[in-house]
C-alpha cells in the first residue's frame, strides 16, 4: 500500500510541476489503484485514502502550506504540518473516491466501479467545499491541444477521463499475467482518451470571434510592489500609498503614450485604500487625483481597490472613464478563508484574539460585466474576476452569459514570491476560463505571472516573476461562439452527482431478474402458440431498417438542436414539424413496410409455419442449422436463419423477442448454434435480446401517459401565468382554446420524453458495448444494470428537472 501511495503521489506531483509532465496524468494514480485492489475492507480503504490524501499535499501541494505559515507568521514548518493535518479537507475526493469505488466493487463489476468511482470524485469537488478548486484536468493545461475539449466538459470532464484513462491502465496491469494478449484490450482502450482529446484539440476552432472583430489593445502594470503592510512601517502610511500610486501612474504613462493602448489595467489592491467612499480627506484628495490622471490619459482605467458599505468593507475593482468618472465598482465574489473572511459560525471575538490575521472582507454578489468605453468610441462589456474568483468556472461562464466579450482578471500573488510553482498554477487555472468561454484574458498581477491569454489558453505576452514590468497585448473584442460549458454551464460534477444518485436508487429497488434462462422460459413463450412475426427479404429490410435509422438518428439530432439553440427551444411548432418531418414520417412509413410483410408464426410438425392471410410458407426444421441473432436491430430485434445446405434463407425474421424463437427451434429440432459474429458482438447481442422489459417501458406509458402527466403540471403553471388561474384561458378565449393549448403542451413533452429517450438509450447502448468489450462474460448482469439507471434516468430526472423549473419560476 505504502508503495503504491508513494509511487502515485511522486508522479502527481511531476504531473503538477508543468511541461512534458502532462502526459503522466494518463498514468499517476496506478500505483495507488492497485494498492487499493488489495484492500478489503473499509477501514483498509479509508486508510490508503487518508493517506494518499497526505502524500498527495506533500507531493502537489507543499508550497502552499509553506506560503500559508509564512503568511499567518507561524511558519512555513508549521504552515507544512497544518496542511499535512488537514489534508482530507484539501483533498475530501480522494476520500470519496476510494470509499466510492470500495462500496460499488461489492455489487458491481470493475466497469462500474471504475465509473462510479471517478463519479465520485469529479462530484465531490464540485459539492464539497474544496479550499483550493484545485482539479486534475488542470494538469493538462502545457498540451494545447488536450486542454481544448474544457470548453465541452470542462476542467471536471478532463479530471473524469483522466480517471478513467487510469483506471483501465491499472486493470490493464493486474492482467499481466496473461500476457500481452490479455492486457491488448483495455491498454488499447485507455489509448482513445488521449486520442479523442488530441483529434478534439487539433480541430477546434481556436478564433474567439470573427475575423472581423477589432482587436483590443491593454496595458497591465505590474509594479512588484508586494508587500504594502512592511512599506507602511518603513516607510508610514502615506508615504507607501505614494510610492505605489507613483509607480502605477509613471507605467501608465509609458502604456498611453507610448504604447498607445485602449485601456490600463492594474492588479488587485494596487489603489490601497477605498475607492469612491474616501475614508479621511486624504482619501478623497488621492481619489480625486485618479480621476484627474484618467482624464489627462483619455483611456479607460481598470484598477484593484476597496470598497464600503454599511456591511462592512470589500475587495473591488474601480472602472475609471475620462468622461464619467467613477463608472462603477466590481466586488470580488470568491474570498479565500480565514486569510480573507471569517464565516458568520465561526466569527467572534475569541476566534479574532486567537488568530489576530483573519480578513474582514464581505464577499460580492456574483459575476458582473461592465462596458470599457474606449476612445474611438466602442463600448466593450467586460467581466472582472479578482484572484481566487478565477478558479470559480461558474462565475466565468455567468459572465459570458451577461455578454461579456473579454475577461479583465486582477490578482495579488505574492503569496507566490518564492514559490513560482503556485503562481505557474494560478495562471493555468486562470486560463482555462478563457478556454471554456473562449473569451480572450487580459490578466495581471502585483509581480507575476501577468499573460495576455487568447480564447485558446495561449499566452501570447506575459511576466517573469519578480519583475517590474509593462505588459502589451491586443486581442480581438467580439461575440465569442457559444460553447456547450457557457450554454449547459458546469455541468459534468452535477451529471456525476446525479449519476450517483441513481446508483444508490437502484442498489435499494427490487431484484428483477435482469434476464431469462437459455431457454426454459423462452421455449414456455412458445409452445403451442402462435407469435407475430415479419417475414422480410433483404430489399424489404434494407428499406425499413434504413428508414427507422434515418428516423432515430434524426431524434438524436434533434435532441441536441433543442439542447443548443435557445430560439429553436423556445419554438413549439418548428419543433413539431421537425418531429413529424424528420422521426414521424419516416417511422411510419418502416411501420407500413413492416405490416406490409408481417405474419403468424408457429412450430407444427417439425416445421417452422408462417401464416398470412390464406398464404403459407413452411420451412422444415431438418433444413435449419443455426439461427444467428442480428446484432444490430434494424428494422428491428429479430434473427437469420443457416440453413443445413451452407447458404441463409432468403427472409429475415423480426419479432418481440428473437431468442425466444431460436431456443424453441433447437428444442423442437433445429440444430441451433451460437451466431457467427465475432465473439464480443455475439455477447452483446445475447445480452440486449435477454433482457426483459416491464410494461413501464411499453411505448404507451413511456410516450404517451408519461408526458401526459409532466404536461399537466407545466400547463397549469402556464395558465397562472398568462392567465391568473388554471381555467384562465378557458373564461378568456373558451374550450376549444383551452384545449389547443393543452394538446400543444402535451405534443411538447411526447417530443422532449423522445428525444430523452433517444440520447439516454444511445448512452446505454455505448456504455453497454463497453461493458461487454471490458466483461463480456459479465455482459449480461452489466446491460440488466444499464438498463435500470436508464429507467431510473427518464422517469425520474425529468420530473425533477420539472420541479426545479416550476421552483426557480415561482
Amino acid at each position: 500500500m505504502l508503495i503504491g501511495i508513494l509511487g502515485s503521489s511522486i508522479l502527481c506531483g511531476l504531473y503538477a510541476y508543468g511541461g512534458m509532465g502532462w502526459m503522466l496524468g494518463f498514468v499517476a494514480l496506478v500505483p495507488w489503484l492497485r494498492s487499493l485492489e488489495t484492500r478489503k475492507t473499509f477501514g483498509a480503504t479509508l486508510l490508503s485514502a487518508w493517506l494518499m490524501s497526505v502524500a498527495y499535499g506533500i507531493a502537489v501541494f507543499s508550497w502552499f502550506g509553506v506560503a500559508i505559515g509564512r503568511y499567518t507568521e507561524v511558519g512555513g514548518a508549521t504552515g507544512l504540518l497544518l496542511l499535512i493535518l488537514m489534508a482530507p479537507l484539501f483533498q475530501p475526493q480522494l476520500i470519496a473516491f476510494a470509499l466510492t469505488r470500495q462500496i460499488v466493487a461489492r455489487r458491481h463489476g470493475p466497469v462500474l466501479r471504475a465509473l462510479a468511482g471517478a463519479a465520485a470524485w469529479v462530484a465531490a469537488e464540485r459539492l464539497l467545499p474544496k479550499l483550493l478548486g484545485d482539479t486534475l484536468g488542470y494538469g493538462l493545461y502545457p498540451s494545447a491541444a488536450m486542454r481544448q475539449a474544457a470548453d465541452l466538459i470542462g476542467s471536471a470532464g478532463l479530471t473524469y477521463l483522466l480517471l478513467l484513462s487510469n483506471e483501465v491502465l491499472a486493470a490493464a496491469w493486474g492482467q499481466r499475467a496473461g500476457g500481452f494478449k490479455s492486457m491488448f484490450k483495455p491498454v488499447a482502450l485507455s489509448c482513445v482518451i488521449p486520442i479523442l482529446l488530441a483529434g478534439y484539440g487539433w480541430s477546434s476552432p481556436f478564433a474567439a470571434t470573427s475575423p472581423e472583430a477589432k482587436p483590443l489593445r491593454l496595458g497591465l502594470i505590474q509594479a512588484n510592489l508586494v508587500n504594502y503592510e512592511r512599506m507602511r512601517e518603513q516607510k508610514g502610511a502615506l508615504a507607501a500609498v505614494r510610492e505605489i500610486l507613483d509607480t502605477h501612474y509613471a507605467m501608465s504613462y509609458d502604456a498611453v503614450e507610448r504604447q498607445h493602448v485602449d485601456a490600463v489595467l492594474w492588479s488587485e489592491t494596487a489603489y490601497p485604500t477605498t475607492f469612491g467612499h474616501p475614508k479621511s480627506r486624504v482619501g478623497a484628495e488621492l481619489d480625486r487625483e485618479i480621476l484627474g490622471i484618467v482624464r489627462s490619459a483619455g483611456v479607460p482605467f481598470v484598477f484593484g481597490t476597496y470598497d464600503l458599505d454599511r456591511a462592512g468593507e470589500y475587495n473591488a475593482a474601480a472602472f475609471v472613464t475620462p468622461g464619467r468618472g467613477l463608472l462603477g465598482l466590481y466586488r470580488k465574489s470568491r474570498l479565500f478563508p480565514l486569510t480573507e473572511y471569517v464565516p458568520s459560525w465561526l466569527d467572534g471575538p475569541a476566534f479574532r484574539r486567537l488568530l489576530p490575521w483573519t480578513g474582514t472582507w464581505q464577499p460580492g454578489s456574483g459575476a458582473r460585466v461592465y462596458p470599457l468605453q474606449l476612445k474611438d468610441g466602442r463600448e466593450i462589456p467586460v467581466m472582472p474576476l479578482i484572484c481566487l474568483d478565477d478558479v470559480d468556472t461558474s462565475l466565468a461562464i455567468n459572465g459570458a452569459r451577461l455578454g461579456a466579450q473579454a475577461i479583465l482578471t486582477m490578482s495579488n500573488d505574492s503569496w507566490f514570491t518564492e514559490h513560482p510553482q503556485g503562481a505557474a498554477l494560478h495562471q493555468a487555472v486562470a486560463a482555462f476560463r478563457s478556454i471554456e468561454t473562449r473569451l480572450p484574458q487580459f490578466r495581471v498581477t502585483s509581480n507575476g505571472y501577468s499573460a495576455v491569454i487568447d480564447a485558446s489558453g495561449k499566452v501570447i505576452a506575459g511576466s517573469n516573476m519578480g519583475e517590474r514590468t509593462l505588459v502589451i497585448g491586443a486581442l480581438p473584442a467580439g461575440t465569442p461562439p457559444l460553447t456547450l460549458m457557457v450554454m449547459w454551464g458546469d455541468w459534468v460534477g452535477l451529471v456525476c452527482a446525479a449519476f450517483l444518485t441513481l446508483l444508490a436508487v437502484t442498489a435499494v429497488l427490487p431484484r428483477w431478474r435482469p434476464h431469462m434462462g437459455e431457454g426454459g422460459q423462452a421455449l414456455i413463450a412458445w409452445s403451442g402458440r402462435h407469435a407475430n412475426v415479419t417475414v422480410l427479404p433483404p430489399a424489404a429490410r434494407i428499406v425499413a431498417g434504413l428508414l427507422r435509422a434515418f428516423a432515430r438518428c434524426s431524434l438524436v439530432w434533434m435532441a441536441f438542436a433543442v439542447l443548443t439553440d435557445d430560439s429553436l427551444r423556445s419554438h413549439t411548432l418548428a419543433q413539431i414539424r421537425m418531429f413529424s418531418s424528420l422521426f414521424l414520417a419516416p417511422e411510419a412509413a418502416a411501420w407500413f413496410v413492416l405490416l406490409a410483410f408481417s405474419a403468424r408464426a408457429s412450430i407444427e410438425d417439425g416445421q417452422l409455419v408462417l401464416n398470412r392471410g390464406g398464404k403459407k410458407l413452411t420451412l422444415p426444421l431438418s433444413d435449419i442449422a443455426a439461427a444467428e441473432l442480428w446484432w444490430l436491430p434494424l428494422p428491428g430485434p429479430g434473427l437469420s436463419l443457416r440453413l443445413a445446405s451452407g447458404g441463409s434463407w432468403h427472409y429475415g425474421l423480426t419479432l418481440a423477442n428473437p431468442s425466444a424463437l431460436a431456443h424453441a427451434l433447437a428444442a423442437s429440432g433445429a440444430a441451433f448454434q451460437p451466431a457467427r459474429a465475432p465473439s464480443i458482438l455475439a455477447a452483446f447481442t445475447r445480452a440486449r435480446e435477454a433482457t426483459r422489459h416491464g410494461r413501464i417501458e411499453h411505448p404507451a406509458v413511456k410516450f404517451i401517459a408519461f408526458p401526459l402527466l409532466l404536461a399537466l403540471p407545466a400547463f397549469n403553471l402556464h395558465q397562472h401565468i398568462a392567465y391568473g388561474s388554471m381555467w384562465g384561458e378557458y373564461y378568456a378565449f373558451g374550450l376549444k382554446a383551452y384545449l389547443t393549448t393543452l394538446v400543444l403542451w402535451w405534443i411538447t413533452w411526447v417530443i422532449g420524453v423522445a428525444a430523452s429517450a433517444a440520447i439516454l438509450r444511445l448512452g446505454i447502448e455505448s456504455t453497454a458495448f463497453m461493458a461487454v468489450l471490458l466483461r463480456p462474460q459479465q455482459a449480461a448482469d452489466s446491460r440488466y444494470l444499464i438498463e435500470r439507471l436508464g429507467l431510473v434516468a427518464l422517469y425520474l430526472g425529468m420530473p425533477v428537472w420539472l420541479l426545479l423549473r416550476i421552483t426557480s419560476a415561482n
